[in-house]
């Protein structure tokens, strides 16, 4: 019985493998049609965008940095104040939890802005 079983077996799975083929076939992307670049190598960058020039563009996130990092120590200051204030035995203020979290989101601001 059992040879008969695994004959079985191998003809429906020879059988069923050209329809797998088929409805995989039938699922498969259609490659993406490539625009043509233009002669002057650049791709598809539009002509009439203006350029932005990489210094600048520097320039004004060094500017940015300082600006955050200024306003970073200003509340990491203010921070410290506030929690000289307290008291050991007293729970941390809302208002206390709330400027260590605007310091954590500012300094992730920081850090993303310094790694690009």
């Amino acid at each position: 019985m059992i040879p008969s079983r695994r004959k079985l077996l191998f003809a429906l799975g020879a059988a069923s493998l050209p329809f797998g083929f088929l409805a995989a076939a039938g699922f498969a992307q259609a490659p993406n049609p490539r625009r043509p670049s233009s002669p002057d190598g650049k791709g598809e960058a539009d002509s009439n965008a203006p350029s932005i020039d990489p210094k600048n563009m520097l320039e004004a996130n060094q500017k940015d940095i300082k600006k955050n990092v200024e306003r970073l120590f200003q509340l990491a200051t203010e921070l410290k104040a506030e929690v000289d204030k307290t008291d050991e035995v007293k729970v941390l203020s809302v208002a206390l939890l709330k400027k260590a979290e605007e310091i954590e989101k500012l300094a992730h601001a920081i850090r993303s802005r310094a790694l690009g």
